[in-house]
């Protein structure tokens, strides 16, 4: 099969693709050789090279950035490895350690989208005279009379949306998403088809950073102040036991608590990182009534009347945005600072930003975080 990546003349054209080693790259990769332009590869090294050998089966590690360089020797065409360790450790790595200590829950992956792999990346890809650069995410860049939108990915399970809330409208003019109308099993079988040895090769599931999915230990040596005791408390103030360090908990978990004799289950309502300690509740507790969204951007016209989602993979909720303030028709749950509160037209991402605060549905849960 054949995309159209919108080039007036392809076959004098000059596309970049981001090469991460998987799948989904290298087939974005495959589709661009098939339009007739020429088409160069780039892989982000995000470790130095000791620890990228280690940390196979993860995204831009060492395994990955030799199965990106077979890829491309495959498809015949130029490959360039870049080497932004100090960028993405003091723009992603740090910041997300930061985030933890503050009793957020951060989201790196919009963050890196946001920096590193598309900020740094297109200006390096037009560095070499490149019409546009390719990427292999799930979402859709749609041209509706003249407005270039970007819309979810057709494949509902792996639409990537919500990490790209922070593109802008002249980054989207020049990137292109191939893989946006397409299921995962037909990008698979594109591979097999074009011969690629990543045709089988697993997803990564963790953030990159942390492939075996342990980040307390990543947050607790970058963070130490993060693994210190502390009181366990109700709504009311009243001790109930004792947690093992705030790093280890989320807004909403429940996992961990390790408090017998409640009546009903308890999660984590508030994280309290000053004092060290964790406020919990029943699950009632969470319902959010509003929050408030910092750093707010916009790729498409500012909206008053909007869905959000909370968390990539929570289903969107209808909202109204009024000066930073975002009011749910009805109590949401999950909602967690430090995560992205993403806003939707539809289909259609219209842009957001960072979680800021909340304001709980119960007033009694509200006075008591205001105390």
């Amino acid at each position: 099969m054949t995309v159209d990546f919108g080039l007036e003349r392809p076959q004098g054209s000059r596309i970049v693709v981001a090469m991460s080693g998987g799948v989904d790259s290298s087939v974005t990769a495959a589709l661009a050789t098939r339009t007739g332009a020429q088409v160069i590869g780039v892989t982000l090294q995000l470790y130095d090279h000791g620890e990228a050998v280690k940390r196979s089966g993860s995204c831009c590690a060492g395994q990955d950035i030799y199965d990106a360089r077979t890829v491309a020797d495959r498809l015949g065409i130029a490959h360039y490895v870049l080497d932004y360790e100090s960028r993405f450790r003091t723009g992603v790595i740090d910041k997300f350690a930061d985030e933890y200590a503050q009793g957020r829950t951060p989201i790196p992956c919009a963050l890196c989208n946001q920096s590193v792999k598309f900020t740094d990346l297109i200006a390096f890809a037009r560095e070499l005279g490149a019409d546009c650069l390719a990427t292999g995410h799930y979402v859709r860049r749609v041209v509706n009379g003249g407005r270039t939108e970007l819309h979810k990915g057709a494949d509902v399970r792996r639409d990537q949306s919500y990490f790209l809330y922070g593109t802008t409208a002249d980054q989207l003019d020049f990137l292109r998403f191939p893989l946006g109308d397409l299921p995962k099993p037909e990008v698979r079988r594109i591979a097999l088809e074009t011969g690629l040895a990543v045709a089988s090769k697993p997803d990564s599931q963790d953030i990159c950073f942390v492939p075996d999915g342990d980040y307390a230990s990543l947050v607790k040596r970058l963070r130490p102040e993060t693994q210190a005791a502390g009181d366990i408390v109700d709504l009311d103030g009243r001790v109930l036991g004792q947690h093992r360090g705030v790093v280890h908990f989320t807004i909403g978990q429940r996992r961990g608590i390790e408090i017998g004799g409640s009546p009903e289950p308890l999660y984590v309502v508030r994280i309290e990182p000053e004092a060290g300690r964790l406020v919990v509740g029943p699950r009632r507790a969470l319902a959010v009534d509003r929050m408030r969204v910092e750093e707010l951007s916009w790729i498409g016209e500012h909206q008053t009347e909007v869905s959000v989602k909370v968390r990539s993979l929570a289903p969107a909720a209808p909202a109204r945005i009024a000066d930073g303030w975002v009011r749910f028709e009805t109590p949401e749950y999950g909602v967690a600072p430090g995560q992205a509160a993403v806003f939707y037209d539809g289909t259609r991402m219209l842009g957001g930003g960072w979680i800021a605060e909340t304001v709980a549905a119960d007033p009694r849960v509200a006075c008591a975080a205001a105390a």
